[in-house]
């Protein structure tokens, strides 16, 4: 609902105190709302350049058209450091179809901050990453975000992740709120352990993020 792809039936969204009932998911886009995908919504037959440069277009520009070309010297040399912030200038001239599942994530992420949104939605943004490969995913796209400045709202099922990087915890059960508070405090309950990690989660032994793990990423 709140990137406009399902409307309420009752009700108000509002974001930087406007209304966005009714707005198209560009026109939320557009709004201050971003958003990436769990299978990362890209043109996979198009270069890692080319997707970006596309949503430079939407995201910078506002609008694409025939008598304004999607590239230019300018334009390039922006985008380039946008993927060398997210460490994927490297991959710059391949295809996206070619890509590891972890690159296209943060092609994906790297594309939907373009906006420079003031509320960023993460959906399981290290589903169907390497497991080697996850934290190195979360760090990346975790320092961009907080250079913006942007409140992050993610959905993850795994706790190691969400233990490393979330400040607070909405635990969620068929449609209802269980707990909702600090990280660490929402999976110490029992009802979250039993219904939504699945099994006893000893914390003692797990290591979470700080304000100083914050401050290092």
């Amino acid at each position: 609902m709140v990137t406009g792809y399902v409307q309420p039936s009752n009700g108000d969204i509002l974001v930087r105190g406007k209304s966005i009932i009714a707005k198209s998911p560009r026109e939320v886009s557009l709004a201050g709302v971003g958003r990436s995908f769990q299978i990362a919504q890209l043109f996979q037959e198009l270069t890692v350049l080319d997707n970006i440069l596309i949503a430079h277009g939407f995201s910078v520009d506002r609008k694409l058209n025939f008598l304004k070309p999607l590239r230019s010297a300018d334009k390039v040399e922006k985008v380039r450091a946008v993927l060398r912030e997210y460490e994927l200038e490297e991959y710059a001239d391949d295809v996206v179809s070619t890509l590891p599942q972890g690159v296209r994530k943060l092609l994906d992420i790297a594309m939907a901050m373009l906006s420079k949104p003031g509320l960023m939605l993460l959906d399981e943004p290290t589903s169907g990453v390497a497991v080697e490969d996850k934290f190195l995913l979360m760090d990346t796209v975790m320092a961009a975000i907080r250079k913006s400045d942007a409140a992050t709202l993610f959905v993850e099922h795994d706790m190691e992740v969400v233990l490393r990087y979330a400040d607070r915890v909405l635990a969620l059960y068929y449609g209802r709120v269980l707990a909702a508070g600090p990280t660490h405090k929402v999976l110490s309950d029992p009802k979250v352990q039993e219904l939504v990690v699945g099994h006893h989660l000893d914390l003692s032994d797990v290591k979470y993020a700080t304000k100083k793990d914050s401050d290092r990423a």
